[in-house]
């Protein structure tokens, strides 16, 4: 039997598994693809653009505060595809920057958590943020802007004395390379209030987390730790795998080798009921004969 744990595709790639920005990328790019897939698909069998706005767009993108308590769900969709392919280019570039310094200083385990709480957070923001009466209700919105800024600002929090080189007698403080990504991700989103929300949901999420990271607090670890739980319930590893058989296989030879000594036991009564009659029999071996009979007449 094959007891290797499948793997995606993806592993072959050095590092994969262990570098949460790489993920983040590739299902980020993922979600963008299908998205503009199926909007290209509905094109070519004839249907409209408007059609692919109304019937598709508002089961994915967060909806205005009116529609968004028959959507909800969309609070954990909307940051996993993207308008246009210069928003998604530039949102994670801004993320592999921001998310491989994090990476390196707290461990790849820590990434994935908070830029999904961030985009959660964002969601929540951009919501709420339309009840207050000075704010116009929003559009749709999709991008993972949240969730990027969540990143930057804990590493702010982290290390703001961190300096990227770029050679060894050249380098560029984080916090001016943070400044220049918050001003142009003001500029990308039109200082749009409802986006301003999101933004900054995604920025107190972020120093929140990485506050309570150190404090000794591991607010991301329950995530691995489920899909862990999972992976071994559906596809218990290896050694788990050898050793429940192998119990298996001593437990099948233990009641083997009681059937064997038993039955041994019983040839020699009967070769002493031969030799001597059945009266030289003690009291256990005639129970012992009268047991073996019953069990062959069950």
């Amino acid at each position: 039997m094959n007891t290797t744990r499948k793997r995606s595709p993806l592993s072959a790639i050095p590092g994969y598994s262990q570098n949460a920005v790489l993920q983040l990328i590739v299902a980020s790019a993922t979600g963008f693809i299908t998205y503009h897939l199926i909007r290209v698909i509905l094109l070519v069998v004839g249907l409209s653009e408007g059609y692919f706005a109304t019937h598709f767009t508002p089961y994915v993108a967060l909806p205005s505060i009116q529609q968004f308590g028959t959507k909800f769900w969309t609070v954990f969709t909307y940051g996993w595809t993207h308008d246009g392919f210069w928003v998604l280019f530039t949102n994670m570039v801004w993320l592999y920057a921001f998310g491989a310094v994090m990476q390196s200083l707290v461990g790849y385990k820590q990434v994935i958590p908070l830029f999904v709480y961030s985009l959660i957070v964002g969601g929540l923001f951009y919501e709420c943020s339309q009840l207050l009466p000075v704010v116009s209700t929003a559009g749709y919105m999709v991008g993972a802007h949240a969730g990027v800024v969540g990143v930057a600002t804990a590493i702010l929090t982290l290390s703001p004395n961190y300096r990227f080189y770029l050679a060894p007698t050249f380098s560029i403080p984080i916090v001016v390379l943070a400044i220049i990504f918050y001003a142009l991700m003001l500029v990308n989103i039109n200082m749009h209030t409802p986006s301003l929300f999101m933004i900054a949901g995604g920025a107190l999420t972020g120093f929140t987390y990485m506050m309570l990271l150190k404090n000794g607090k591991q607010p991301g670890m329950w995530i691995y730790n489920m899909f862990d739980r999972l992976s071994d319930m559906a596809e218990p590893d290896a050694d788990k795998l050898r050793e429940k058989n192998s119990r298996k296989r001593n437990e099948a030879l233990s009641a083997y080798q009681a059937r064997q000594n038993n039955q041994q036991r019983i040839d020699d009564i009967l070769d002493k009921i031969n030799r001597k009659g059945y009266n030289s029999l003690t009291q256990e071996e005639k129970d012992i004969l009268i047991k073996a009979s019953k069990d062959n007449n069950a």
